[in-house]
């Protein structure tokens, strides 16, 4: 046995030995994400890119998880770490099942290009759908979670790797992503830009994608001072960092920063690049010009190495899971369990909601996202055996006697639904629909055709961006002629992102993050009252787009609950029930040491005489702090269960680096001074406060 196939060697020792084997053209064979084999030594060709932002993706059959805001909206990063142990159940019995049948294309390997943990800082953006929202604390828990979820706690061993995404200060615009250059001050970056990847790192992730852009004048890919600065020396990384795909190639064409690939490519190596996802091939016309030394090359290699060996890859083969746990019943309850927690509740005027199925006689359900599939998915997504439409749920939860009469009404853009027919052709057939009803149910919002990432979604005048938050197309108009009768209206809003909702215009209102394929089981348990909402939302919901800055600029004054102080239709955080809680006797030390955490004590009771769950939230502020601060931080959140009556102490342990303060050079530290201490039910509602001071 070759001493690097021994798994008794040490881990250092086994890639020694690996790497004295290698011929230099050999290594160079790694260097591209599409990894050459070395036949004479038993190593087969592996490629490093595969997805998993909220299932197995783009392999096949998968379970599919509610898209990542979605995930977001349940404010539990547990159930996140659930999602993290699914994917990588199903995707080691991929892999090995693709090994079996001679398969080592994309999309097969166990190295994930998730979570991407980018803030979503301005609703425009069409990939927004792929994050945790806009809080730095949340989607650093998120994060975290999964990539715990998925890698495992093994120290020695990988169940499978992540790869947070795109390091840094990357979200749109999408149409210029390639060359745009993102313009951040050292306070934005230390303080927004860069914590969630930093709880990522801090978790274990093993792997790191950099971001297509540039960050104050330099491309990312060869950003010394974030991937060997901030990354590799600041934050001890010793993983593998990943290049967003086509990166090198558009350090020449759209960066123009180089004046050919393999001038590149060497750069991209030396400032702490592991492994090249491009098209061209440049590499090893790189190394004959001497543009790469072998030191860089071997670095390279062992941080690959590093991780390949931790996956398993040069182990005697072990048994791997059986493809039938892929979408196995475990796993899709567990999907519409995220479902139902991702359903958030805006509006409910008069108690209308839940409905009494048995007791109406018609409902009319209409709009485009009614009957749709694509709207369940977002991107990044598996194929799953069973997806439920929100139709179809809403047609599960009627019983014989309610006749539920459906009407497309418009289009999600377009003016007409048939080619040669008039624009608004199904406007009146979903009108006489609800005349006939007792109630509508519009199904309204967004897709992934209208907006994502560049080159997915087509709709967009902005290449996946947004240029407005209102409903597009005729959806406002259908919703304004069908409020007009009078009758009850129920509003589902269906997006990965946040939107302008014309909420005067109906009774209810529900927003639906693509909720998945047991999306619409999941609405249609929450309109029913099966299932009490408790989704909470991740983003702010703006009135307009006139109440933001220009979307290319990155300074995060004005932006988010964190930094946006005018008003809005609805604040971070926020989460309507069937019931109602309480909260009541926070208890926070007066006084601590600079350095230490804070516990928050308190009570939560349900009042209302509903069963339910509610996501405490608690937020930190600074009084009169020496610098420039956030208007209040989420700083710690749980998820609580309470029957009608039933009350519950709550203790809440808040990090010490929840009170640093940034300064406008990016320097960061712990100092004494006073704290204000809030729990809420959202971002901008104050249940209770209290004050500790660090001395």
């Amino acid at each position: 046995m070759e001493k690097f196939r021994n798994p008794e060697v040490p881990l250092e020792e086994r890639i020694d030995a690996l790497l004295a084997e290698l011929t230099v053209d050999e290594k160079l064979g790694f260097l591209n994400y599409r990894n050459e084999g070395v036949p004479r030594l038993g190593i087969p060709p592996y490629v490093w890119w595969n997805e998993a932002l909220h299932g197995l993706a783009r392999s096949g059959t998968a379970t599919v998880f509610p898209q990542a805001i979605a995930m977001a909206a349940t404010f539990s990063p547990e159930l996140v770490g659930k999602m993290g142990e699914v994917i990588a159940l199903e995707g080691r019995a991929r892999h090995a099942d693709s090994v079996k049948h001679g398969d080592f294309g994309t999309y097969k390997g166990l190295t994930y290009w998730s979570p991407n943990v980018n803030i979503f800082r301005d609703p425009r953006w069409g990939r927004g759908q792929e994050t945790y929202g806009e809080c730095p604390y949340l989607t650093g828990r998120m994060g975290a979670a999964f990539v715990r979820g998925v890698q495992g706690s093994d120290p020695d061993h990988l169940k499978a790797a992540t790869a947070p995404k795109h390091f840094a200060a990357h979200s749109g615009p999408e149409k210029n992503r390639l060359k745009f250059n993102s313009r951040v001050t050292e306070k934005d970056l230390r303080e927004t830009y860069l914590p969630a990847f930093h709880a990522c790192i801090k978790a274990g992730a093993q792997s790191v994608m950099s971001a297509y852009n540039a960050l104050n004048g330099t491309p990312c890919s060869v950003n010394a001072g974030l991937l060997n600065g901030i990354l590799r020396k600041e934050w001890g990384f010793i993983g593998a960092v990943v290049t967003d795909a086509g990166a090198g190639e558009a350090l020449v064409r759209e960066h123009k920063r180089f004046s050919d690939y393999p001038s590149a490519v060497a750069e991209e190596l030396k400032n702490g690049v592991d492994v090249i996802t491009d098209w061209e091939e440049g590499v090893r016309e790189a190394w004959k010009r001497g543009l790469i030394p072998e030191s860089e090359l071997d670095r390279a290699i062992r941080n690959q190495l590093r991780l390949k060996f931790r996956l398993g890859f040069f182990d005697p083969p072990a048994e791997a899971p059986s493809c039938d746990v892929i979408e196995c019943d475990e796993h899709r309850a567990l999907a519409l369990e995220a479902a139902r927690r991702s359903v958030i509740l805006l509006k409910n005027a008069n108690g209308i909601l839940p409905l009494d199925f048995s007791k109406l006689k018609s409902v009319a359900v209409i709009g485009p996202n009614a009957d749709s599939r694509e709207v369940l998915m977002g991107n990044y997504f598996g194929t799953p055996t069973r997806t439920v439409t929100l139709l179809e749920g809403i047609l599960a939860e009627a019983p014989g006697t309610c006749r539920v009469i459906y009407a497309r009404g418009c289009e999600p853009v377009s003016p007409k639904t048939e080619g040669c027919a008039e624009e608004q052709d199904r406007i009146a057939e979903a009108v006489g629909a609800a005349e006939r009803a007792e109630l509508s149910i519009l199904c309204l919002g967004l897709n992934p055709q209208i907006e994502g990432e560049a080159g997915d979604a087509f709709n967009s005048e902005f290449a996946g961006d947004k240029t407005d938050l209102e409903l597009p197309g005729l959806q406002k108009l259908l919703l304004g002629k069908i409020a007009a009768l009078g009758k009850p209206v129920i509003l589902i809003s269906v997006s990965g992102s946040a939107l302008a909702l014309p909420e005067e215009l109906a009774d209810a209102v529900i927003q639906c993050f693509y909720p998945g394929a047991e999306g619409g089981t999941a609405l249609g348990n929450v309109l029913s009252g099966k299932v009490n909402p408790s989704g909470h939302l991740p983003v702010t919901f703006y009135r307009s787009a006139d109440d933001l800055p220009p979307f290319e600029d990155y300074a995060m004054q004005g932006r988010t609950y964190r930094f946006f102080d005018g008003d809005v239709l609805h604040p971070f955080g926020f989460g309507l029930s069937y019931t109602s809680f309480e909260y009541c006797g926070l208890a926070v030390p007066a006084e601590l040491p600079v350095g230490k955490g804070v516990t928050a004590e308190f009570l939560v009771r349900n009042t209302g005489t509903r069963a339910g769950e509610t996501v405490v939230q608690l937020y930190v502020s600074a009084i009169r702090p020496p610098t420039r601060t956030p208007l209040k931080q989420l700083a710690a959140v749980k998820r609580i269960a309470l029957q009608p009556g039933e009350s519950q102490k709550v203790e809440l342990a808040v990090e010490p680096d929840s009170f640093l303060l940034t300064f406008e050079d990016g320097s960061q530290c712990l100092q004494p001074g006073s704290w204000r201490i809030e729990i809420g039910s959202d971002s901008r509602t104050t249940a209770a406060a209290a004050e500790v001071r660090f001395r």
